[in-house]
């Protein structure tokens, strides 16, 4: 709770800060600039209030279920799955309610209540408020399907007071954001608007930006009804195509989320768990830079591998292929790849795969990768994991060293975190797959794709740089300046070229899956979309030459796993249920229950059509 009052008292502060003397002045002689400040404050705390309960959301969601499910990860933070991972336990969740939705009914509501002409300049002010809810609201409706939205946080403008809200179905709901973003469209296009300037966070007051991100919600909307109504969806990238305001196509259109230095969210690991095996070793063939960033290092470097070796202990098989040594036994230097490429391991998925003796070296590694010099004693990690740092930045790191030998650490340094929620490479990844199946958009798919896997990696190497990715400059462990700079996971010239000229880039062959892998790699470093992805596209593909979908099994059996969340149980004490149990019974959903196969053929309606896990996309 403490934590809580943190924030909330750091919120107001930010704000207090973007107010200067002479607003301050102002608001004390004026009262109509008080109510045009406070509109700006508002609009500033609707945005802030896009990405809440970031804690649960990456700590049970995404680790415990989205991400393992996706095969991006093990469900475990140091071992494989068990059987027991298709099964939900608590889960994480943002909420549009009680705050986000009644804050940005109230900017709309105040705007419009202005005398007449006085109103005019915040309309694009009022216009930000849609896809500042929108966004949030997909992720919910990803999970859960129906919804309040439509009749939601309308009780200060009825009478009487709606308390009880209708729950929209998937399809109202698409229909209705698509309406409410056209409309913002325009509304961000006006002439002559008033100027938030810094209390936007996002884009500094600049509308247009904001008019390309309503485009992008639009073709998020559209790729999940790509498999439900395929003439809408491709109807919708065109008009995304052909749009006046544009759509995201640079970095700086890219809407980035920010919390500022000092945030520490609520200061508990998240517990990500190891990197998917088949993944790892896609992007390590490919020598793709934004593994560095997605993944982590593990903790074989030279210095450790020569202690392993004066130990006379083994190394990791995974480890071991690519190192060298000298006439006697010393480590000389690494072949392959080389740094930083041999530091990325991934382990098996299946169940089945923890009780082969042969993959102890992944699942037992607490045991097997010990070394003592003395009384120190030290564990090391032979596996990747997923990149914490890219949820929080508030944690001490320190660097794999030998027994007894020095104590490298990044401590005290928490810089700003960011969060992308929407990008450039998303949009043009999204347009790429559309022009595949059919759309009338002037552009070739080789040419969005190549685009949009450009900006993705660019994108996460600017996220690498700001999350302060403790070896994103170099691998100080190294002593040699050059070694240590080789080490280094930063973006580095003609990486981005390399990668465009792999086989797995040209669209020529199998070009929709391929489309499908890299929106699939470019979601992992983004919250919320990635299992959207994995269930409308049916990749990784089973039996795939590119990324194959490994198959979970248990004692030989295949297990099923889920396509939504456990909907909850409405109960009568609750004054709406008669609208909770309509919406689950319209879906058809079984309430309460964690049976994968249940949540598995009871489908969300965006999902009714789609391919099943595996199964590869649909053409």
């Amino acid at each position: 709770m403490k934590h809580i009052y943190k924030i909330l008292f750091s919120a107001v502060l930010v704000l207090a800060i973007g107010c200067d003397e002479e607003d301050f002045a102002d608001l004390n002689s004026n009262p109509e600039a008080v109510a045009v400040a406070d509109l700006r404050f508002s609009t500033a705390q609707a945005i802030q209030d896009m990405y809440s309960n970031d804690y649960t959301v990456w700590f049970y969601s995404n680790f415990d279920y989205i991400f393992p499910w996706s095969q991006l990860t093990t469900a475990s933070v140091t071992g494989g799955n068990s059987e027991a991972f298709v099964e939900m336990g608590p889960a994480g969740g943002q909420s549009i309610y009680p705050s986000l939705y009644a804050n940005a009914r109230d900017i709309r509501a105040r705007i419009e209540a202005l005398p007449e002409g006085e109103g005019e300049e915040y309309r694009a002010m009022s216009a930000m408020t849609f896809p500042i809810v929108i966004h949030p609201a997909i992720t919910i409706t990803d999970t859960e399907g129906s919804m309040v939205y439509t009749e939601g946080a309308l009780a200060p403008y009825t009478s009487p007071p709606l308390i009880t809200p209708k729950y929209d179905n998937q399809e109202t709901l698409f229909n209705t954001w698509l309406s409410e973003l056209d409309a913002a469209i325009v509304e961000l296009s006006a002439p002559n608007q008033f100027n938030i300037g810094s209390q936007d966070i996002i884009y500094n007051g600049d509308y247009q930006k904001w008019a390309k991100f309503c485009n992008l919600l639009k073709l998020k909307i559209a790729a999940r009804l790509i498999n439900k109504d395929r003439a809408k969806a491709l109807s919708i990238a065109e008009e995304v195509a052909s749009s006046s305001v544009g759509y995201m196509n640079t970095l700086d259109d890219d809407f980035i989320y920010r919390r500022d230095i000092n945030y520490r969210g609520t200061g508990n690991g998240q517990q990500p768990g190891i990197a998917g095996k088949n993944i790892v070793d896609f992007m390590l063939a490919n020598q793709d830079p934004r593994l560095r960033v997605i993944y982590t290092k593990n903790h074989f470097n030279a210095e450790v591998v020569q202690a392993f070796l004066d130990a006379d202990k083994e190394l990791p098989p995974y480890v071991e292929q690519y190192v060298t040594v000298d006439g006697e036994g010393n480590f000389a230097g690494w072949s392959g790849p080389g740094e930083p490429w041999v530091r990325y391991a991934g382990a098996p998925l299946s169940p089945d795969e923890t009780f082969d003796t042969d993959n102890t070296v992944y699942f037992n590694q607490g045991e097997l990768y010990r070394l003592s010099a003395g009384d120190v004693q030290k564990q090391y990690t032979a596996t990747s994991s997923y990149t914490e740092r890219i949820t929080r930045t508030g944690f001490n790191f320190t660097y794999p060293t030998k027994p007894g030998g020095r104590v490298m650490e990044i401590i005290d340094n928490f810089p700003p975190l960011e969060v992308i929620l929407g990008s450039s490479a998303e949009t043009n990844l999204y347009l790429a797959e559309f022009k595949l199946l059919g759309a009338n958009i002037p552009g070739t798919a080789q040419d969005y794709f190549n685009q949009g896997v450009r900006l993705s990696v660019e994108r996460l190497d600017r996220l690498a740089k700001n999350s302060g990715l403790p070896y994103y400059e170099e691998d100080p462990v190294y002593t040699d300046e050059t070694m240590a700079a080789m080490a280094s996971t930063k973006l580095k010239a003609g990486e981005i070229e390399a990668l465009l000229a792999q086989p797995a880039y040209d669209l020529s062959i199998d070009g929709l899956e391929k489309v499908y892998i890299q929106q699939y790699i470019n979601h992992a470093g983004t919250p919320n979309d990635v299992w959207t992805t994995v269930r409308r596209s049916g990749i990784p593909k089973i039996n795939s030459i590119h990324l194959p979908r490994e198959i979970f099994t248990s004692s030989g059996r295949e297990l099923t796993v889920p396509r939504r969340f456990v909907a909850g149980t409405p109960t009568e004490d609750n004054k709406n249920f008669p609208n909770q149990i309509q919406a689950v019974e319209e879906q058809g959903f079984s309430t309460g229950t964690n049976d994968p196969v249940i949540l598995n053929t009871e489908r969300l309606w965006f999902d009714e059509e789609n391919p099943d896990y595996g199964a590869g996309p649909k053409e």
